[in-house]
């Protein structure tokens, strides 16, 4: 009697081959099937495919500030030369300081407020160039939001307690833009896999 002899019904079973020899036995032509990423359904990269709620107040919130803010730096650069006037007109009248003094003063004060519009306007840059990149942005995009929106707060509370009620208004976007990109949406957005 042979035991290698495959048709002999009272012969020892044929051996198993071993793990890994063969084919396995999982779905798939003959690979193992991945594990899901992040907790999502197989072929469905983890994270979500579009952008949340939240995040889109954000980025229209920061769309909002920017344009306020490149507004009101237009206006002050455009209006740095009346306000020299304005001030050169005051000191004259004053009589006691000389006319290119005053000058002097007034020209000073127009490339001080040239200088805020240009610092203001850089800050409108700041917030726009940012909310673009929210759709294809990665974690560095979220960090610029949250420090753009804490140095608007930061400047809003100072503005607010020099009695400027407007200044209400950026304070509550800014907090609002540090919310709605450190929540969770806001984390599983930017920290999506990029494909």
């Amino acid at each position: 009697m042979s035991f290698g002899d495959p048709n002999n019904p009272y012969g020892q079973p044929p051996q198993q081959p071993g793990p890994g020899y063969g084919y396995p036995q999982q779905p798939g032509y003959g690979y193992p099937a991945a594990p899901p990423v992040g907790g999502q359904p197989y072929g469905y990269p983890g994270g979500p495919a579009v952008m949340p709620g939240s995040v889109k107040a954000a980025r229209v919130m920061l769309f909002v500030l920017g344009g306020l803010q490149a507004l009101a730096a237009v206006l002050m650069m455009a209006a740095s030369a009346w306000f020299a006037d304005q001030f050169e007109d005051a000191v004259q009248s004053d009589g006691s300081v000389s006319s290119e003094d005053a000058d002097t003063i007034a020209n000073f004060g127009a490339g001080v407020m040239i200088v805020l519009g240009v610092i203001v306007l850089g800050f409108a840059l700041w917030a726009i160039l940012t909310g673009a990149k929210f759709s294809k942005g990665r974690g560095g995009v979220r960090v610029s939001a949250i420090i753009y929106a804490s140095v608007v707060t930061l400047f809003s509370v100072i503005s607010l307690l020099g009695a400027n009620v407007f200044a209400l208004i950026s304070l509550v976007l800014g907090i609002l833009i540090i919310v709605f990109c450190a929540n969770k949406n806001g984390s599983a957005w930017f920290n999506r896999p990029q494909y």
